[in-house]
């Protein structure tokens, strides 16, 4: 493991001085106990190296160098602990502030203790830190690594030895080194614990990412988020019990009802024109309007109890909107026990102040004291937007006094999900992401994500209002989908986003909270402070449609977009019709959105300059045409057959339920299911899921009717077949809807004689 020295002083490294000749001969001596040494002599190189260098394991601090205290206060804000020296070449450094006492491990003499001396001293508190970072499964992993040990147990690579047997096996051996390999274990090695009955380091990392992210009990999931839904599912509701359930809902929920046997009753999300899916109004999520929504419903009847006992809450959405989760918990708690905040894309919600009470693990005793205080569960995609492996995931448990959870029995469904077999660098891999955002780390990696995607954003906003000030080409250009404008709450004056202070929008929520009545989010039922824009979440907004009005007379297809986007390098999170999602993780740089930035101002030379399509997007698309008259020919299409319109009603007026999605489950894996196509579609039940994305949210769930010929289902998927015919090389990302050879739709059904 790499480790560096901060050396921060007022000499330069090849100064004539007697403390610099010193400094140079502890510089050498440090390296010889392998510690890098950054040198620096200027405020604005030693901040940079904290700021960036993740391998600094000490730091040695003039303290009549220019920017002493700012440099401290650096390190505060950005490591935990880490080892500081003062150095001083005087008795007794004087006007040090009480603070620094409390940071400072010592104080340096350069001119009376050797080099050596002085140099093995930050080297064994280097050494200590460094053992103290490590949590406690990694901590435990390393060690075990560095035995040696010959392996008698799976997997059967052993260690990576059977792949050296091999050409190609010694291809894959070298690629992945055998370090990766030797720490692919048996669950049967005793000193890593169990990860079925948590106990060992592996309970302890758990624990140790409990107290993180502020629950009662963590669970490592692997195989994603989709397995931790499934496990809270499968646990909290029972069969033929109701359940509560946002339709913007990921299909692993209703993986959970087909295993549950449970009874869904959808609450329903806001969309606006731009096809994105909104927050579920608070007055839906009320007492009386959820009694008023199962008084009518079919499931209600026969049901195995009279209220719901569960209820599932995407939060934040794909599109980044996040809930106020304690106000969401004390409204649903007026009718479910327990609440499930599916928070697959909002691992780091905790770790900010910007998202205060955004997340579900903020609702506990002191944030909603009282008796109806539900039980919470969270559901987490560590490895989404935190530094984890894929399909490494979290589940976070808090429980209530009204509906308490026994882990015995709660890991006896863990234990049907769970695999014998567990992957363990991607254990390792969610034991470090959790201490990463231990301490100060969390707020500060946090932190850099949301100031450069608010850099991007403005940058965004400001070179469409250059574009248009110039007037020597068309003024259109790419836009974000943000408040134009935001206050200050400090002095009540608004401003526009572009022109906002940095600091007031990377940490005041009331720049992101959507307004009620606002146009630039084009959501209805809002209450103020319900529902926040999370801005690590960037929506790229393509000409021809408008949040508030829907499509445009004249646009540029995002899909058109997209591809043009891939061909540079650049895969976008998602693309709607007139929408790009960019998500700005931890691992974002600035050289990582300026190349967006110009791939776009790339994109709009093209279409102002009508290229040919060929030139601009070889092999894509019709022959013969540019860039111009393909959008033209797309956007014509999305507008004409109105297919925004069409999904809005999907959305809002839910097809009819007719069976569970257990009960067609079981018709599926019995062969009582068949697959009919669009024109023999009308008044069936479809046996799966079918979901268009975007939005991605399910418009049929299994057991419900597609409803009449000239319905809202059998409409959209009318207009939605006809253009993708029409257009096959952009055609529509739909999960459940079959296509045969001439582009026609055929959707699986419960058979009628069933």
């Amino acid at each position: 493991m790499e480790r560096a020295i901060l050396l921060a002083v007022d000499e330069r490294p090849d100064a004539d001085s007697a403390v610099a000749e010193q400094l140079r001969r502890l510089s050498a001596a440090m390296e010889e106990h392998d510690l890098r040494v950054r040198w620096t002599h200027r405020t604005a190189d030693a901040l940079a190296v904290i700021r960036s260098d993740a391998t600094l394991t000490g730091l040695l601090a003039g303290w009549d160098a220019p920017g002493a205290e700012e440099i401290m206060a650096a390190v505060i804000k950005r490591f935990h602990r880490l080892p500081v020296f003062l150095l001083t070449a005087e008795q007794e450094p004087r006007d040090v502030p009480l603070w620094v006492y409390e940071v400072i491990q010592g104080y340096v003499f350069p001119l009376e203790d050797t080099p050596d001396f002085i140099a093995g001293r930050i080297a064994h508190a280097a050494e200590e830190y460094t053992e103290q970072t490590l949590p406690p499964f990694f901590e435990a992993l390393r060690h075990l690594e560095d035995h040696h040990r010959y392996s008698w147990h799976t997997p059967a690579h052993a260690g990576g030895v059977a792949f050296l047997k091999s050409p190609v096996g010694r291809a894959f051996f070298d690629y992945y080194g055998e370090r990766l390999l030797r720490t692919d274990l048996s669950i049967s090695v005793p000193e890593l614990g169990s990860p079925l009955e948590h106990t060992g380091p592996i309970g302890d990392a758990e624990r140790n990412a409990a107290r993180i992210f502020g629950a009662e009990r963590t669970y490592f999931v692997m195989n994603g988020n989709s397995t931790a839904n499934r496990i809270v599912g499968h646990h909290a509701v029972a069969r033929g019990e109701l359940a509560l359930i946002d339709r913007n809902c990921h299909k692993s929920i209703q993986h959970a009802l087909a295993i549950n046997g449970a009874r869904p009753v959808y609450l329903v999300p806001e969309r606006n024109g731009l096809g994105l899916a909104g927050p579920i109004p608070v007055g839906a999520l009320a007492g009386a309007a959820v009694r008023d929504r199962l008084g009518g419903h079919p499931f209600t009847a026969g049901a195995a109890a009279p209220e719901p006992t569960y209820a599932v809450v995407t939060n934040s959405t794909y599109d980044g909107l996040c809930y106020d989760a304690v106000r969401v918990a004390e409204l649903l708690g007026a009718s479910v026990p327990r609440v499930h905040f599916d928070e697959a894309w909002f691992a780091y919600a905790r770790f900010n102040p910007l998202y205060a009470r955004r997340y579900g693990m903020a609702v506990d005793e002191r944030s909603l004291p009282g008796a109806d205080r539900p039980t919470v569960f969270a559901t987490q995609s560590t490895h989404k937007l935190l530094a984890a492996l894929s399909q490494s995931s979290m589940l976070h448990v808090r429980p209530s006094p009204r509906a308490p959870v026994d882990h015995d029995r709660f890991n006896e469904t863990y234990l049907m999900h769970a695999s014998t077999s567990p992957l363990y660098p991607m254990i390792a891999s969610l034991d470090v992401a959790a201490a990463m955002m231990d301490g100060p780390s969390g707020p500060f990696l946090t932190g850099e994500a949301i100031i450069e995607a608010i850099r991007f954003r403005q940058a965004m906003v400001r070179l469409a209002a250059r574009i248009r000030e110039d007037g020597a080409r068309p003024d259109w250009f790419f836009g974000v989908w943000q408040p134009p404008r935001v206050t200050d709450p400090r002095t009540g004056e608004a401003v526009a986003f572009e022109d906002a202070d940095l600091d007031l929008l990377s940490t005041e929520p009331g720049c992101w909270t959507l307004s009620p009545g606002a146009a630039w989010h084009g959501f209805d039922g809002l209450d103020d402070g319900h529902c926040m824009l999370d801005p690590i979440k960037v929506t790229i907004t393509c000409p021809g449609a408008d949040a508030a009005g829907g499509t445009t007379e004249w646009g540029i297809p995002a899909k058109i977009v997209s591809a043009y986007l891939e061909r540079r390098g650049i895969v976008v999170e998602k693309t709607g019709d007139h929408t790009l999602l960019v998500l700005f993780s931890l691992g974002i740089t600035k050289g990582k959105w300026g190349t967006l930035i110009d791939a776009l101002i790339d994109f709009k030379n093209a279409y102002d300059g009508d290229l040919p399509l060929a030139e601009v997007l070889p092999g894509f698309g019709p022959s013969g045409v540019t860039l111009r008259a393909l959008c033209a020919q797309v956007h014509g299409k999305l507008r004409d057959s109105k297919l925004d319109v069409l999904l809005d009603e999907v959305f809002t007026d839910l097809p009819a339920p007719v069976l569970t999605p257990a009960d067609c489950y079981q018709a599926l894996i019995r062969s009582r299911t068949e697959r009919v196509p669009l024109s023999e579609l009308a008044g069936r039940v479809s046996a799966t899921t079918v979901v268009v994305t975007p939005p991605g949210i399910p418009m049929l769930m299994p057991g419900e009717s597609t409803g009449p010929d000239d319905g809202p289902v059998m409409s959209y998927l009318r207009a939605l077949e006809d253009f993708d015919r029409a257009f096959p090389y952009i055609d529509t990302d739909i999960h459940g809807a079959h296509r045969d050879d001439t582009g026609r739709y055929w959707i699986e059904c419960v058979a009628e004689d069933d």
